[in-house]
């Protein structure tokens, strides 16, 4: 089927999901397949539940007028999505990098939704499906579209930005993670660096940390908007007023922001974040007050005092250089009380695992730290070195800890990576 054919059901029918469980009345279902499922298999309930077409690329579809049969779902999807941006007016402003990004769309999209109407990558949708499927929700209305670009194997970048079409574009930060896929941190540089070859190739405009040496390294020939601690002359300058335990900063002498956000390594996301607004025209006072009255979710750089406990969680995910700026952070806290900090292991860093934990634990011993709970396999080795430690091989066995030692009066960090589900643990404390 040709694009501009289905492009027409679209426009008639402008709602799309992947999900045959939760569809909308008079949606377009999209049967995609993954490692454990077929969209095809579902495309039945998906009609019943009220979807008025359904695109599938089984051999075994049914011959109806409300299925519709092509080559490829996925790439069906995303060159729908394609199509559709390229009608739309919106300006879209993609955003990757290995810390972050999510962090940096979120406080954006807050600030360019005080003066404009906008679309942004909701949670963290923001791979080859989740991105066509934030563009297919454009309108009209839309003068901006902050869309979020993951990537954990070579050539995702491109692609993304190839269905998206930036015309702007900011990369956080590159550093260590995903190594698994990637190979080397050369990998990683020229991953993320696709954005801005995109951007040039585009003519478009990126927005640069200056004071970052990799991506000035990976910047050249690119129209610049650049923000910056060091360099005062910059678009946006700023500088960390406090960060005990929430972040307070200044931006270009006059403009104060008291964020709820933990952690100096926060202050790049911001300042990131008011470059952006502030290029667009958003007025000083609505980027100032849309950022101090953003609160983060989804437990990334969250402050939470229990009964028992004050509580830093960060906990979504975790990468060395997330995990050492975290622990740098923590310790230089002056918190009263004593120190403890439960860290759920690295994933994907490949060869580089054992490395990169070893790492980790020479950070937390060369920090006062009262107490230290580990989570994880790639923790195990360095038990035998360090009798300070108390290590369990997953959250479920900590838990069990947890319920006959109760933790009282201490001031904690929680950080790991997704896959040991740490947020489990804030009950307990």
């Amino acid at each position: 089927m040709k694009i501009e054919f289905l492009y027409q059901i679209f426009k008639r029918y402008p709602v799309v999901t992947t999900d045959s469980r939760t569809c909308r009345q008079n949606s377009i279902f999209f049967a995609l397949k993954g490692n454990k499922f077929d969209g095809n298999d579902y495309i039945d309930e998906a009609l019943a539940c009220g979807s008025v077409y359904a695109v599938g690329d089984s051999c075994n579809l049914s011959k109806t007028k409300q299925i519709i049969k092509v080559k490829s779902s996925i790439q069906t999807l995303q060159s729908l999505a394609n199509y559709h941006r390229q009608r739309m007016n919106a300006k879209i402003i993609a955003i990757t990098g290995t810390n972050g990004k999510t962090t940096t769309k979120e406080l954006i999209a807050a600030a360019l939704a005080s003066k404009y109407k906008i679309i942004y990558t909701q949670k963290n949708l923001n791979n080859h499906i989740g991105v066509p499927l934030t563009l297919l929700q454009l309108n009209s209305d839309h003068k901006f579209a902050v869309i979020e670009m993951g990537a954990n194997h070579p050539g995702e970048i491109r692609t993304l930005c190839q269905i998206s079409n930036p015309d702007y574009g900011l990369i956080t930060n590159i550093g260590k993670a995903h190594l698994e896929g990637f190979g080397s941190f050369d990998k990683i540089i020229k991953e993320k660096a696709e954005l801005y070859n995109f951007i040039r190739n585009k003519g478009g405009i990126i927005f640069r940390n200056l004071d970052n040496l990799i991506l000035n390294s990976v910047s050249n020939s690119l129209s610049t908007i650049g923000y910056s601690a060091k360099y005062c002359n910059s678009f946006v300058y700023g500088r960390i007023i406090k960060f005990d335990p929430t972040l307070i900063l200044e931006w270009n002498r006059k403009n104060k922001i008291f964020t709820h956000l933990v952690g100096n390594y926060n202050f790049e996301n911001v300042l990131a974040s008011v470059c952006v607004a502030n290029y667009f025209g958003v007025e000083n006072y609505k980027i100032n007050f849309s950022i101090s009255n953003y609160v983060p979710i989804n437990n990334r750089s969250q402050n939470c005092i229990t009964r028992k406990n004050s509580v830093i969680i960060d906990s979504y995910n975790a990468n060395p250089a997330s995990m050492q700026a975290a622990l740098d952070n923590f310790c230089n806290l002056r918190n009263k009380l004593p120190k403890m900090v439960i860290l759920g292991e690295m994933e994907e860093l490949g060869g580089n695992t054992k490395i990169e934990h070893e790492n980790v634990i020479n950070k937390l011993f060369s920090k006062k730290i009262n107490k230290i709970f580990l989570i994880g396999k790639n923790f195990k080795k360095f038990l035998f070195f360090y009798c300070e430690l108390q290590w369990f091989l997953e959250t479920k066995y900590f838990l069990e800890y947890l319920k006959f030692i109760p933790i009282e009066g201490y001031h904690i960090l929680i950080k790991g990576s997704r896959t040991n589900q740490l947020e489990k643990v804030l009950p307990y404390l």
